[in-house]
Protein backbone atom coordinates (compact mmCIF):
# COMPACT_ATOMS: atom_id res chain seq x y z
CA UNK A 1 0.00 0.00 0.00
CA UNK A 2 1.27 3.07 -1.11
CA UNK A 3 1.24 6.32 1.63
CA UNK A 4 1.34 9.82 0.68
CA UNK A 5 3.08 12.17 2.99
CA UNK A 6 1.97 14.83 4.53
CA UNK A 7 3.97 18.10 5.43
CA UNK A 8 4.80 21.34 4.42
CA UNK A 9 5.74 20.03 0.85
CA UNK A 10 1.39 19.65 0.94
CA UNK A 11 1.06 22.85 0.16
CA UNK A 12 3.64 23.35 -2.60
CA UNK A 13 1.92 20.13 -4.29
CA UNK A 14 -1.44 21.73 -4.03
CA UNK A 15 -0.24 24.66 -5.44
CA UNK A 16 1.49 23.30 -8.17
CA UNK A 17 -1.58 20.76 -8.70
CA UNK A 18 -3.91 24.14 -9.22
CA UNK A 19 -0.94 26.15 -11.22
CA UNK A 20 -0.56 23.09 -13.66
CA UNK A 21 -4.36 22.49 -14.56
CA UNK A 22 -5.08 25.71 -15.41
CA UNK A 23 -1.72 27.03 -16.84
CA UNK A 24 -2.94 25.64 -20.49
CA UNK A 25 -6.93 26.20 -20.02
CA UNK A 26 -8.46 28.33 -22.09
CA UNK A 27 -9.59 32.04 -20.33
CA UNK A 28 -12.20 31.15 -18.41
CA UNK A 29 -16.01 32.80 -18.90
CA UNK A 30 -16.33 36.81 -18.08
CA UNK A 31 -18.97 38.06 -19.57
CA UNK A 32 -21.94 39.71 -17.69
CA UNK A 33 -24.24 36.80 -17.89
CA UNK A 34 -22.24 34.98 -15.79
CA UNK A 35 -22.11 31.24 -15.31
CA UNK A 36 -26.00 30.66 -16.05
CA UNK A 37 -26.61 31.81 -19.45
CA UNK A 38 -26.81 30.52 -22.04
CA UNK A 39 -26.46 26.92 -21.11
CA UNK A 40 -28.44 23.58 -19.93
CA UNK A 41 -28.08 21.31 -17.30
CA UNK A 42 -26.61 17.76 -16.90
CA UNK A 43 -27.40 14.57 -15.25
CA UNK A 44 -25.07 11.90 -15.05
CA UNK A 45 -25.32 8.90 -13.68
CA UNK A 46 -22.55 6.25 -13.61
CA UNK A 47 -23.46 2.70 -13.26
CA UNK A 48 -20.05 0.90 -13.08
CA UNK A 49 -16.27 1.66 -12.35
CA UNK A 50 -13.03 -0.83 -13.35
CA UNK A 51 -10.46 -0.35 -10.55
CA UNK A 52 -6.84 -1.61 -11.98
CA UNK A 53 -5.66 -2.86 -8.87
CA UNK A 54 -8.65 -4.97 -7.66
CA UNK A 55 -8.40 -5.44 -3.61
CA UNK A 56 -10.63 -7.64 -1.58
CA UNK A 57 -11.78 -4.01 0.51
CA UNK A 58 -12.86 -2.55 -2.97
CA UNK A 59 -16.77 -2.02 -3.21
CA UNK A 60 -18.70 -0.99 -6.17
CA UNK A 61 -18.76 2.58 -7.10
CA UNK A 62 -22.18 4.30 -8.13
CA UNK A 63 -21.79 7.99 -8.80
CA UNK A 64 -24.93 10.80 -9.34
CA UNK A 65 -23.89 14.05 -10.71
CA UNK A 66 -25.84 17.37 -12.09
CA UNK A 67 -23.82 20.28 -13.41
CA UNK A 68 -24.22 22.88 -16.07
CA UNK A 69 -22.39 23.55 -18.94
CA UNK A 70 -22.39 26.88 -20.86
CA UNK A 71 -22.62 27.26 -24.63
CA UNK A 72 -19.38 27.69 -24.61
CA UNK A 73 -18.22 24.59 -23.10
CA UNK A 74 -17.10 25.76 -19.52
CA UNK A 75 -19.25 23.94 -16.86
CA UNK A 76 -19.52 23.30 -13.16
CA UNK A 77 -21.38 20.99 -10.88
CA UNK A 78 -21.56 18.22 -8.35
CA UNK A 79 -21.11 14.71 -7.87
CA UNK A 80 -21.97 12.76 -5.16
CA UNK A 81 -20.66 9.06 -5.05
CA UNK A 82 -19.57 5.40 -3.24
CA UNK A 83 -15.95 5.25 -3.48
CA UNK A 84 -13.88 2.49 -3.65
CA UNK A 85 -14.79 1.83 0.24
CA UNK A 86 -18.32 1.95 0.54
CA UNK A 87 -17.95 5.94 2.08
CA UNK A 88 -20.41 8.44 0.81
CA UNK A 89 -18.11 11.30 -0.75
CA UNK A 90 -18.87 13.92 -2.62
CA UNK A 91 -16.81 15.84 -5.94
CA UNK A 92 -17.52 19.74 -6.52
CA UNK A 93 -15.51 21.17 -9.63
CA UNK A 94 -15.59 23.31 -12.40
CA UNK A 95 -14.41 22.00 -15.93
CA UNK A 96 -14.18 22.47 -19.47
CA UNK A 97 -16.03 20.23 -22.26
CA UNK A 98 -14.22 20.60 -25.80
CA UNK A 99 -16.49 18.99 -28.38
CA UNK A 100 -16.22 17.52 -31.80
CA UNK A 101 -13.17 16.95 -34.34
CA UNK A 102 -13.85 17.29 -38.04
CA UNK A 103 -13.56 13.55 -38.33
CA UNK A 104 -16.09 12.42 -35.61
CA UNK A 105 -18.41 15.89 -34.60
CA UNK A 106 -19.62 13.36 -31.75
CA UNK A 107 -16.24 12.89 -29.74
CA UNK A 108 -15.50 15.23 -27.43
CA UNK A 109 -12.70 15.29 -24.66
CA UNK A 110 -13.75 16.67 -20.79
CA UNK A 111 -11.49 17.83 -17.73
CA UNK A 112 -12.97 18.89 -14.27
CA UNK A 113 -10.89 19.74 -11.11
CA UNK A 114 -12.15 20.79 -7.76
CA UNK A 115 -12.67 19.62 -4.28
CA UNK A 116 -13.28 16.01 -3.26
CA UNK A 117 -14.61 14.78 0.09
CA UNK A 118 -14.65 11.35 1.19
CA UNK A 119 -11.73 8.73 2.40
CA UNK A 120 -11.91 8.83 6.13
CA UNK A 121 -10.20 6.98 8.47
CA UNK A 122 -8.02 3.91 7.37
CA UNK A 123 -8.89 4.86 4.02
CA UNK A 124 -7.07 8.39 4.31
CA UNK A 125 -4.05 8.18 2.15
CA UNK A 126 -5.97 6.28 -0.37
CA UNK A 127 -5.67 9.47 -2.21
CA UNK A 128 -2.77 11.97 -2.42
CA UNK A 129 -2.88 15.49 -0.69
CA UNK A 130 -6.19 14.27 2.09
CA UNK A 131 -6.43 16.71 4.86
CA UNK A 132 -9.53 15.26 6.95
CA UNK A 133 -11.09 13.59 4.08
CA UNK A 134 -10.63 16.85 1.85
CA UNK A 135 -8.38 16.51 -1.22
CA UNK A 136 -8.11 17.86 -4.97
CA UNK A 137 -9.74 16.81 -7.43
CA UNK A 138 -9.05 16.21 -10.79
CA UNK A 139 -11.32 14.05 -13.66
CA UNK A 140 -10.10 13.70 -17.62
CA UNK A 141 -12.86 11.85 -19.58
CA UNK A 142 -13.31 11.16 -23.13
CA UNK A 143 -16.62 10.60 -24.73
CA UNK A 144 -19.47 9.98 -27.34
CA UNK A 145 -22.70 11.95 -27.86
CA UNK A 146 -25.81 9.98 -29.49
CA UNK A 147 -27.55 12.70 -29.72
CA UNK A 148 -27.81 16.52 -28.35
CA UNK A 149 -29.16 14.82 -25.45
CA UNK A 150 -27.73 11.62 -24.69
CA UNK A 151 -24.27 10.53 -24.00
CA UNK A 152 -21.75 8.50 -22.40
CA UNK A 153 -18.14 9.03 -21.18
CA UNK A 154 -15.18 7.28 -19.53
CA UNK A 155 -13.53 9.12 -16.59
CA UNK A 156 -9.82 8.58 -15.58
CA UNK A 157 -9.82 8.16 -11.55
CA UNK A 158 -6.24 9.33 -11.49
CA UNK A 159 -4.21 5.69 -11.36
CA UNK A 160 -6.63 3.80 -9.88
CA UNK A 161 -9.55 3.25 -12.47
CA UNK A 162 -12.22 3.86 -14.71
CA UNK A 163 -15.82 4.69 -14.62
CA UNK A 164 -18.15 4.87 -16.84
CA UNK A 165 -20.91 7.24 -17.15
CA UNK A 166 -24.03 7.98 -18.71
CA UNK A 167 -25.39 11.77 -19.64
CA UNK A 168 -29.23 13.37 -20.59
CA UNK A 169 -28.73 16.77 -21.14
CA UNK A 170 -31.90 19.03 -20.35
CA UNK A 171 -32.07 21.14 -23.63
Amino acid sequence: MHRYRRGPARALAVACLVGGATAGAATPPSDDRGFFEPGHWRLALSPYSLHFAPSEEHKPVYAVALEWQRDDGWLWGGSYFSNSFGQPSGYLYLGQRLEGVSWAPQFFAQWTGGLMYGYRGKFEDKVPLNNNGFSPGLLLSVGWAFDKRFSTQMNLLGSAGLMWQLSYDFR
